[in-house]
């Protein structure tokens, strides 16, 4: 006869706290959070949680925005940088001048890990 590790009379999972202490019977509380498009997330959290620990924004499963817990002041969209075109990339080079400047800064610096290179060789 094949024997279990239970005890007779025990059902599995039972513990010293009640079934309505965890699980789907546990107290819960709802919260609401709204993007900036408007979307509603109900999000719940357990009663005994303090309301400190509650997190103020959350990731809305929707539209990935951020979403926060006041309807009327939503978190704002992010802003996205634009594309760049070459022109715009052109028109925010640097004038000669300073290219010549970063030239032999950056020379320089080779210059000085030449010589410390040749010194300990």
């Amino acid at each position: 006869m094949a024997g279990s590790n239970a005890i007779r009379g025990a059902r599995v999972g039972s513990g010293p706290m009640g079934e309505k202490d965890h699980g789907a019977r546990a107290e819960r509380i709802q919260v609401s959070y709204w993007d900036a498009l408007g979307n509603e997330t109900v999000r719940s959290f357990a009663a005994d949680v303090a309301p400190e620990e509650i997190p103020e924004q959350i990731d809305s499963p929707t539209t990935g925005l951020p979403a926060g817990r006041d309807r009327e002041n939503p978190p704002l969209l992010p802003k996205n940088e634009p594309y760049k075109t070459h022109l715009a990339y052109v028109k925010e080079r640097r004038t000669p001048e300073e290219a010549e400047e970063l030239l032999e800064a950056a020379l320089q610096k080779l210059r000085q890990r030449r010589g410390t290179a040749r010194a300990s060789a």
